[in-house]
């Protein structure tokens, strides 16, 4: 890797890792679903810019429903998900707990997909869950039902994110593929679809007490076009560049950036739990991206793997 791809990783890092600052800004006063709406539509305005500025021809090639459904499943649950974390826990913890989307694709993939789980998977998967539960059990914020409603918002999330790869290969990348521009850009487009009949309800019947100040929109701005439009587009274009699994390596950054902006910006307070359950988190997904010899476990009748 050159100097500007690790200079791309660490950005890419940090601009992620403020996503959870940001809804954690907005979240409390308009509440998780209009954040999640402006989050997702004003990251598909930001990406149509970008199509346009780029001159990208739009032409989905049969693959707009795909990439729609994609939408829901990447982008509009999962942000509902993280949304409704910021009202319940400290940016921080929502940073960390993103760190186990690549143990929820494990899990996923070996039940669904027909994905070998290997023992060194299986060790990794273990040792997130040991560290998720020394992160609840013993960080800054006291154990409580909140809390725990908090980290299960996050592990929907990261368990939508973890489908969310293998049926882009499935739907997408199988069938001839598209430009990842369009794939995000569909993608928005779909969970804008999807989060707007709730919104409109929401607005109508319960709207929130206050539709916020200049701090509020510029948070959803920031986490509208940097967050998700900007930072889709750098991260396809890591993925162009350095390759996939390479490209993956920036969840092990983007915790210690989501706790550090807390600290910095919302005076959040930092533990030992931070550096040992996160620790745990991030040893685990090395474990489970770094290679090994396939060594499938025997959990049953064998069957063909793709």
């Amino acid at each position: 890797m050159k100097l500007s791809d690790y200079v791309r990783l660490f950005l890419l890092a940090a601009i992620w890792g403020a996503s959870f600052l940001f809804m954690r800004i907005a979240a409390p006063v308009l509440g998780a679903l209009p954040t999640a709406f402006f989050r997702v539509s004003l990251g598909a305005v930001g990406l149509a810019v970008i199509l346009f500025v780029l001159k990208t021809r739009i032409d989905f090639n049969g693959k707009l429903k795909a990439t729609l459904i994609l939408g829901v499943i990447n982008s509009g649950i999962p942000f509902l998900m993280y949304s409704m974390a910021a009202l319940l826990l400290p940016a921080g913890y929502s940073a960390i707990f993103n760190a186990t989307t690549p143990l929820m694709g494990v899990l996923i993939g070996s039940m669904f997909f027909s994905e070998s789980l290997t023992v060194k998977k299986a060790a990794g998967v273990l040792i997130g869950l040991m560290g998720i539960t020394l992160l609840t059990t013993t960080g800054p914020v006291m154990l409580s039902s909140t809390v725990v409603m908090g980290a299960l918002a996050c592990l929907v999330a990261t368990t939508c994110y973890g489908a969310a790869g293998f049926l882009t290969k499935r739907w997408v990348a199988d069938k001839g593929g598209l430009d990842a521009k369009l794939v995000a850009f569909g993608s928005q487009i779909g969970a804008t679809l999807f989060l707007t009949p709730f919104f409109g309800i929401s607005a109508t019947v319960n709207p929130p007490a206050s539709w916020g100040g200049s701090t509020v929109w510029l948070a959803l701005a920031a986490v509208g076009f940097i967050c998700t439009a900007c930072a889709y587009i750098l991260y396809f274009r890591l993925v162009a560049d350095i390759g996939p699994v390479r490209s993956l390596t920036v969840t092990f950054l983007i915790p210690p950036f989501g706790v550090l902006w807390g600290v910095m910006f919302l005076g959040e307070s930092l533990s030992i739990a931070h550096a040992y359950g996160g620790g745990l988190i991030c040893l685990a997904v090395w474990f489970v991206l770094s290679k090994s010899k396939p060594r499938p476990l025997e959990t049953g009748p064998k069957t063909a793997t793709s």
